[in-house]
This record gives structure tokens, sequence and C-alpha cells, in this order.
């Protein structure tokens, strides 16, 4: 299927690793040139059609800037990917979090993707319109346990954007949706220092029994294995083409099975 995306001009957030990366490879490959920013570029260099930008964007005016970055080298926006995000496992209770764990959170799982929704849009809604995907979490709404409770707040808060925004920038051609993974084989369920190894170091046993024990916790994966990558970026090319043109204020689920209600 064509995608209609040859030519697009899109901005990708998070786009050094992991899904994120995934998402800049597969809009290049549909013909996209894709702007994308993460702290470290290296795995982007040489990437065709990509431009990779080494920004931190956790600063106030980084998303802006990124944005700007794209509008200055192509000359307008087609396409945004809010994928940039962060978890930190949270083991010893609500009450062990201060106001400043909730608020780094927020700062990384939503306060960046606000902004650069924000200045995507000043380009946007004067241009004919565009399309923006915002990468959330299954844990917006499912909380087997309270490891991500500030997380899970954050990305409720940016599906909740979502769905708003859907309502005030459809009128101007600009559509806005959401993919919500489950447990995805990146570093931060996988890596050193992610979910895994964080619970056996806490429970005193290795990574796999406890990436066992953890999803077991959530009442299993039907599909029997975590998500690629590359199938989240599947789907964020469908909803960022214009084959999906009047799909907007939605949620998108990719978890093989995870979630048993809706």
């Amino acid at each position: 299927m064509d995608l209609g995306l040859d030519g697009k001009v899109a901005v990708v957030t998070g786009a050094g690793k992991g899904i994120g990366l995934a998402i800049a490879q597969a809009l290049a490959a549909e013909g996209a040139h894709v702007v994308a920013g993460s702290r470290s570029t290296g795995a982007l260099d040489g990437l065709e059609r990509v431009t990779g930008v080494a920004l931190d964007l956790a600063e106030a005016d980084a998303p802006a800037r990124l944005i700007g970055r794209a509008l200055d080298e192509h000359g307008r926006l087609d396409v945004l990917v809010n994928n940039v995000g962060a978890v930190r496992l949270r083991l010893e209770g609500f009450l062990a979090l201060s106001d400043a764990d909730f608020e780094w959170a927020l700062q990384m799982n939503f306060f960046i993707a606000m902004r650069a929704t924000r200045a995507a849009v000043t380009h946007m809604a004067g241009h004919g319109g565009g399309a923006i995907v915002n990468v959330a979490s299954v844990n917006a709404f499912y909380h087997p346990d309270g490891a991500v409770i500030d997380y899970g707040a954050a990305k409720a808060a940016l599906v909740n954007l979502t769905k708003a925004l859907s309502q005030e920038l459809g009128p101007s051609g600009i559509r806005i949706n959401d993919v919500s993974p489950g447990p995805v084989e990146t570093d931060l369920w996988l890596g050193e220092h992610g979910v895994a190894e964080t619970v056996a170091a806490a429970s005193g046993i290795d990574a796999a029994t406890a990436r066992e024990q953890i999803v077991a916790g959530m009442g299993g994966i039907p599909s029997g294995r975590f998500t690629r990558p590359e199938e989240v970026a599947t789907l964020v090319a469908l909803l960022a083409s214009p084959v999906t043109g009047n799909v907007t204020g939605a949620n998108y689920v990719i978890d093989g099975g995870l979630i048993k209600t809706t």
C-alpha cells in the first residue's frame, strides 16, 4: 500500500533508539524527509532521508527549536511524531514519591510533547493542516501495580490532550492520534537498568525470571511475546498517512492482547 508520505516532512522526537528510531526509519522508507531529534544521534548517521538533530528535548525551548529546524531545511511540516518519553520504576510505593518525581515524569512524558505540538500546530494551522501522532502507553489506563504511577499519570494526560485537541484542530485540517504500546522489545524493558533488570535487582532474581513474573502479574500476553519496535512504527506511519485521513482523536493499542477489556 502506498501511504502517500513521499516527499512529506516529518519530525520525530526521541528518535535515537528503540521505537523512535524505528519510526524514523519507517517514515523515511515511505519517502518522507525526517528531522529526528535525540540527545544522541549516532544511530541516525547515514540514514537516507533522515537528519539527526542532537538536543535535549527536556529544555523548554528545544521542541520548538527542533520544529524550527525542519521548517528551515524543508520549508514546511506535515507530520509530527511525539515519541520521546522515559520511566523510572517506583518500587517503594506512593508515599516515597516526591513532587519532583511527578514533575520529572510530566516533563518527560507530557510537556515535551505538548511543547512540540504547540510549535507544530502554529505552522500547520496556516498551511493546510497535518498529522500528529503521540506515542502514549497502555499505562495511561492500565495499572497492574503502582510501580509506574507517575509515568502512567503523565501518559494519561497526553491521551487526554490528544482527545481535546482533536476537537479544536480538526477544522484546521490537523489530525492527532495516539498509539499506546504495551511491553516493547526496547532498552526501556530489556536493556541495562531497564524494567526487567531493576525488578530483578530488587527481588533477588535474574532478569529473565523477573520479566516472566512481571508479564504474568499483568495477566499474560496472549501473543506470547513483546511487541517489536518496527510494529509500533508501522502503526504510527499508517496514522501519519493521508490514507487514514478521517481518523482523529483515537487511541490505538498495540500490546499482543495484554489489555483484556476496552
